[in-house]
C-alpha cells in the first residue's frame, strides 16, 4: 500500500497549506520552491502529486512558462524551469497528462528541445522528455505530437546531438511505431536526416553499437515514399549496403546474426532489391543474404522446438522476405544481378529451406491456425509453388488438405492476428480478406490442378466450392470499385488465376463439372458478371477469361442441364461477348478514320 508522504513530511505539508492559501506570488513562489525541491527528490506518492496539482492547477506553472523576468541571482530560465518541473510532476497523472492545458504546451516543449543548450537549462529538458513520453502515453498523445510538430524538434534533437538525444530517439521510436505513415508524411526531410546519421554511424561502427543499431534502423526505413527516389536515401541505402556486407561478410554469433537478418529483411520490404548494387559485389552480396535466410529457416523449422520457434518468428518472417527476393531475383531475365550459376545454386538451397517449411507445417496444430507466422509461411510457400512445379512435388501433395483447410478457415473466418509483418514485396494490402492466404496459393494451385495426383486431392478436399464462393466474394469486391488502386488489381488478378484453376478442371475433369452444382451456381454468376465487365475496357484480360471460362463449361452442362438451357446460356455469353467486340470494332474503325 502506498504511503501518505504528505501526510508523513511535515514541511510538505505545510508547504501546500501555503500554496491554497497564498494571498501573492511571492508567497505562492516561496512555497513551490518547497514544493520543487519535494518533488526533484522523490519524496512524494502519487496521491501528493495529486495534492499538488488540486492547490496550484494550471494557472500558476502558465505564468511562469511565459514570464521573461529573473529574479536577481538566478539563472536566466528559473521561473521558466520550475513551471516545468510543476508540468513535470503533473504528468505523472495520466489524467492530468492528457488535459487541454498540457497538450497545448507541446509547441512550448518543442521549442525548449531545439534550443540552445546550456547546464542551467539542463534540468527544463530532463523535465520536457518527461512530459513528452507521458503525453505520447495517452490515448490521443501521439496524434497531438505529430500534429503539433514534436517529431521535427526531436529529429533536430538527435541529429544536432543535443542533451538528451538518447531520450530523443526513443521518444522518435514510439511514434513511428504508432503513427509510422503520419509522421513520415508530415516530416519526411527531418527523418531523413535522422536516417542518414544513423546509417552513418551503421558504418562507421566497429563494436556492438553496430549490431544495436540493426535493432534500431528498421523504424526509420519507410514503405512509402520509396527511399530509392530521394538522393538523400540513396545515400543512405548504399551505406546500409555496406554496412551489412561487413556484418555479413564476418563471423557471426547468433544475437549479433538475427538483427543484420532482419535489417536486410526490411530493406527488401521498402525497396525490393534496388539497394543491393549490380556487379560482382552486388550479386555475392545478394547469394549471401538467400543463402544465410535459407541457412535460419531450416536450422529453425527442421526440428521445432515451440519456445525456439516462439523467440525466432520475427527473424524467420525477415528471412521470408530474403527468400522471395531471390525467387524474384533466379526468374529476372532482364538486368539479372544473379548469373546462372548462383541462380541453379540459389535455387538448390531454398528447394532445401521449402522441405523445412513443408515440414513445419505439418506439425501445427488446429489451435495455432491463428498465429500470423503460419499465415507467413504458407504465404512465402505460395510464392515458392507459383513459380517451381517440380521439384518437392510428393511433400506438397501430402500438404495440401492442410493448405486447403487453412485457406476455408482464413476465408470463412477471418483472422485477427497481425502482429508479424507479413513478408512481401509488394504491398499486403490484398483482396479486403483479412489474411487472406487463398490469394498466395491461388497460383499454385492453377499448375497443380494441371495435374492428375494434385488435382484429385484438391477436389477431395473441397477446393471447388471454396474457390467458388472466394470467386464470388472478389467479385463482390472488384464491383464496389474500391478506392485502393492495390487492392483493384490484387482482386482482379485473384478472379483471373481463379479462372485459370476452372479452365483446368473443365478441361482435367469434365465429370466433375456435370455433377457438381457448385459449377452450375459459378456458370450463373459468368452469365451475370460478364455483361457488367464488357463496357469496362480496363478489365479486358479478366472479360475474356470469363467468356471462355462460360463458354467451355456451357458445352459441358449440356448433358446435364439439357440441351436448351445450355444453348441459352452459351447465346447469352456468345451475344455479350460479340456485341462487346462489335464497340471495340467501331471505335478502332473511327480512331482510324480521324487518323487518316
Amino acid at each position: 500500500m502506498a504511503s501518505d508522504s504528505g501526510d508523513r513530511n511535515p514541511t510538505l505539508k505545510r508547504c501546500l497549506a501555503v500554496l491554497r492559501e497564498a494571498r501573492n506570488d511571492s508567497e505562492q513562489f516561496a512555497a513551490l520552491l518547497l514544493v520543487t525541491k519535494a518533488v526533484r527528490a522523490g519524496e512524494v506518492d502519487a496521491k501528493t502529486r495529486r495534492q499538488i496539482f488540486d492547490a496550484i492547477g494550471f494557472t500558476f506553472p502558465n505564468r511562469l512558462l511565459t514570464s521573461r523576468q529573473t529574479p536577481v541571482g538566478c539563472p536566466e530560465h528559473t521561473f521558466q524551469a520550475l513551471g516545468l518541473t510543476l508540468l513535470a510532476c503533473f504528468c505523472t497523472d495520466p489524467e492530468l497528462a492528457g488535459h487541454s492545458q498540457i497538450l497545448n504546451k507541446i509547441p512550448t516543449f518543442n521549442d525548449i528541445l531545439v534550443s540552445p543548450c546550456n547546464p542551467d537549462s539542463m534540468s527544463m529538458i530532463d523535465d520536457v522528455y518527461q512530459c513528452l513520453s507521458a503525453v505520447m502515453a495517452t490515448v490521443r498523445g501521439s496524434r497531438e505530437l505529430v500534429t503539433k510538430g514534436t517529431v521535427s524538434a526531436l529529429c533536430q534533437a538527435y541529429v544536432n546531438c543535443s542533451y538528451g538525444s538518447d531520450r530523443a530517439l526513443t521518444l522518435l521510436l514510439g511514434l513511428l511505431a504508432i503513427a509510422e505513415a503520419k509522421c513520415w508524411q508530415r516530416d519526411a526531410p527531418h527523418l531523413l536526416a535522422v536516417l542518414s546519421k544513423l546509417s552513418d554511424d551503421f558504418l562507421k561502427a566497429e563494436d556492438m553499437t553496430k549490431f544495436e543499431l540493426c535493432e534500431v534502423l528498421p523504424r526509420f526505413i519507410p514503405l512509402s515514399p520509396p527511399l530509392t527516389q530521394d538522393s538523400q536515401g540513396s545515400e543512405c541505402l548504399h551505406k546500409l549496403y555496406k554496412g551489412l556486407a561487413n556484418i555479413l561478410g564476418s563471423k557471426l554469433s547468433q544475437s549479433q546474426r538475427d538483427p543484420a537478418l532482419k535489417l536486410a529483411g526490411c530493406l527488401v520490404q521498402a525497396c525490393g532489391s534496388e539497394w543491393i548494387p549490380a556487379g560482382s559485389a552486388g550479386s555475392k552480396f545478394l547469394a549471401l543474404l538467400v543463402n544465410l535466410a535459407c541457412v535460419e529457416v531450416r536450422l529453425t523449422l527442421e526440428e521445432p522446438d515451440p519456445l525456439e520457434v516462439e523467440g525466432k518468428k520475427e527473424v524467420v518472417t525477415a528471412c521470408y522476405v530474403l527468400i522471395e527476393m531471390g525467387i524474384q531475383e533466379c526468374l529476372r531475365e532482364e538486368k539479372p544481378l544473379l548469373e546462372e550459376v548462383q541462380k541453379m545454386q540459389l535455387m538448390k538451397i531454398m528447394e532445401e529451406a521449402f522441405g523445412a517449411v513443408i515440414f513445419y507445417l505439418r506439425q501445427v496444430k488446429q489451435e495455432e491456425l491463428q498465429d500470423p507466422f503460419i499465415f507467413a509461411s504458407v504465404r512465402i510457400l505460395g510464392a515458392w509453388m507459383a513459380e517451381e512445379t517440380s521439384s518437392l512435388k510428393q511433400e506438397i501433395c501430402e500438404l495440401l488438405p492442410f493448405l486447403v483447410h487453412y485457406a476455408k478457415k482464413l476465408f470463412k473466418e477471418g483472422s485477427p492476428a497481425a502482429s508479424l509483418p507479413q513478408p512481401e514485396l509488394v504491398s499486403t494490402e490484398g483482396s479486403g480478406v483479412p489474411q487472406d492466404a487463398l490469394r498466395f496459393l491461388l497460383p499454385g494451385f492453377c499448375h497443380l490442378t494441371a495435374e492428375d495426383r494434385p488435382r484429385d486431392i484438391l477436389i477431395s478436399e473441397g477446393a471447388p466450392a471454396l474457390l467458388s464462393e472466394y470467386f464470388l466474394y472478389q467479385w463482390e469486391v472488384l464491383t464496389s470499385k474500391p478506392a485502393s488502386l492495390t487492392l483493384l488489381t490484387n482482386t482482379e488478378m485473384s478472379l483471373q488465376t481463379a479462372c485459370g484453376i476452372f479452365l483446368n478442371l473443365v478441361v482435367t475433369a469434365p465429370d466433375l463439372i456435370r455433377r457438381d452444382k457448385t459449377f452450375s451456381s459459378l456458370m450463373d454468376m459468368l452469365l451475370k458478371s460478364l455483361p457488367l465487365l464488357l463496357p469496362q475496357k480496363d478489365h479486358l484480360v479478366l472479360a475474356a477469361n470469363i467468356a471462355t471460362l462460360g463458354l467451355m463449361m456451357a458445352r459441358i452442362l449440356a448433358s446435364s442441364a439439357g440441351k436448351k438451357s445450355s444453348h441459352w446460356q452459351s447465346c447469352a455469353l456468345l451475344s455479350a461477348w460479340l456485341g462487346w467486340r462489335k464497340q471495340t470494332q467501331e471505335k478502332r474503325v473511327q480512331f482510324l478514320s480521324l487518323e487518316k
